[in-house]
């Protein structure tokens, strides 16, 4: 049974259940005396003094029933903060024989706006499982009831429930094997979500061909799989206004193509699609809460395969722009998926800007670990709003160079540039570089090398490892603060 969440009037009589209660660090909240005997409260008030605060989660015997309290710092008394409290709560106790709790939310020290919501934010994104492909399911989770006046509004948990089934879904993507999310049935998924409102227009190989999208129809010719292109569109504002636009890599699996990769961890190549999974969840969450904006989202999908029809290094090729690309690695494929991606969109939607999001290069790992991903920008209004947004929910970006002194590293002889930096250094800034040449208008834009946050082996603060869903909330916060 997953984590179960449920907003209640009263406190449960259960004798089994876990009581959670909300205590400053000096543990001088008499509202406690409501809720737990007089002689409990001074055994806890004598005990605490014994504890150690960093932990902030401290469990107590009392009765038939286990006291959890949960120590709040008023310096920590931000979203994030509380968030990853919830996701330590979910840690601390998703092993427990015990599972059932109920969460007294009039016992908070302090009037800080939907901490409770925020706590239990955190604790669902820790509590995400992928396990569709497992025989023996482990089905035991947190039963949570929350009791007390200071729950979130049914607004605000719709909200919070919007965020976190869009950062399950593009996390789900991510997870799912390149045997079955191949690019026709990732079309397919993302073409179901017309149900929730929002508009989907798929592109097959024939239109792509049409259309001149040769960069991006190059990278997939050596695959059995038809590479597709798709729209999103949500129009939640009633102001005929620019869209915002998202634009995702889709390399449902990327070999390396005929510059074939080496065969350790070519498994983890499943998710280099994570950058248009981002895209596909935060429409997803746009649409379930009605967000009043419009936006449009636009991914490529691709599998890049070194099959007898594939790209060979040295292949010239004409793209969407008009612009010509010489191939020097066909592993350096996910910017010439992106090139098509962002001409077509910046020329059909006319945006207010443009985000990219892809896992684009080892370099970056290198260069930032699994901290922040890297930001490149031609506009220094997007970037400050990226880089709050991402403070704000502790999904990181670090703002990067872009200079015209690049170009000269992907100037090609043979044809307007080539696709990798051949001389060597400065990988991603190049491949930002190169990705700037096909923003043809000055429109605002921002590329996100996620190639660090998609995936982790270890976990994090609110994920519990493997495909994090990196970017639906940095986004949802960037669109939230500033455009609604």
């Amino acid at each position: 049974m997953p984590t179960s969440i449920n907003y209640k009037n009263s406190l449960n009589n259960k004798k089994q259940s876990n009581l959670v209660l909300f205590v400053e660090e000096s543990f001088k909240s008499l509202a406690l005396n409501k809720y737990i005997k007089k002689s409990e409260y001074l055994f806890i008030n004598d005990l605490i003094k014994t504890k150690d605060f960093k932990k902030k989660i401290l469990t107590f015997e009392l009765s038939s029933k286990r006291n959890i309290v949960l120590v709040l710092h008023k310096r920590d008394l931000n979203p994030s903060e509380i968030e990853n409290l919830g996701a330590k709560f979910y840690e601390t106790f998703k092993n427990n024989k015990q599972n059932y709790f109920t969460i007294n939310s009039d016992t908070l020290p302090f009037k800080t706006k939907n901490l409770i919501g925020h706590f239990l934010h955190g604790l669902k994104l820790k509590s995400y499982k992928f396990d569709k492909y497992k025989t023996k399911k482990d089905n035991k989770d947190l039963l949570i009831d929350v009791v007390g006046k200071n729950k979130p509004s049914v607004n605000d948990q719709k909200k919070f429930k919007a965020i976190e089934d869009g950062t399950f879904y593009a996390r789900d993507l991510v997870s799912e094997p390149g045997n079955i999310l191949y690019p026709k049935e990732y079309a397919t998924r993302i073409n179901s979500l017309k149900k929730i409102g929002l508009k989907i227009n798929l592109y097959d190989e024939k239109k792509l061909k049409k259309l001149g999208m040769n960069t991006l129809l190059g990278v997939g010719q050596g695959s059995s799989r038809e590479s597709y292109l798709v729209t999103m569109e949500w129009n939640g504002s009633n102001k005929k206004s620019k869209p915002l636009a998202f634009v995702g890599k889709g390399v449902c699996f990327d070999t390396g193509g005929i510059s074939l990769k080496p065969a350790k961890f070519m498994e983890d190549m499943t998710y280099d699609m994570a950058g248009s999974a981002v895209v596909v969840g935060l429409m997803k969450s746009l649409a379930l809460r009605k967000a009043k904006v419009n936006a449009v989202g636009v991914v490529g999908l691709v599998e890049n395969m070194p099959g007898g029809n594939a790209q060979r290094p040295g292949d010239i090729v004409k793209s969407y722009s008009g612009k010509t690309v010489e191939i020097l690695n066909t592993d350096a494929e996910g910017r010439l998926v992106l090139a098509d991606a962002l001409t077509y969109t910046e020329k059909k939607f006319k945006p207010k800007f443009i985000v990219d999001l892809a896992t684009l290069t080892g370099a970056i790992i290198v260069s930032l670990g699994s901290e922040y991903a890297g930001l490149f920008s031609n506009d220094d209004k997007l970037s400050k709003q990226l880089i709050n947004a991402g403070e704000q929910v502790e999904e990181k970006v670090w703002r990067m160079p872009l200079n015209k002194n690049f170009d000269k590293l992907i100037d090609s002889k043979n044809a307007d540039m080539q696709n990798i930096n051949y001389v060597g250094g400065a990988g991603s800034t190049t491949a930002a570089q190169f990705l700037q040449r096909f923003i043809l208008n000055k429109t605002p834009w921002a590329h996100l090398d996620i190639a660090g946050m998609a995936f982790s082996k270890y976990g994090g603060a609110l994920n519990s490892g493997g495909a994090t869903g990196y970017g639906v909330r940095l986004l949802n916060k960037l669109i939230e603060d500033n455009y609604e």
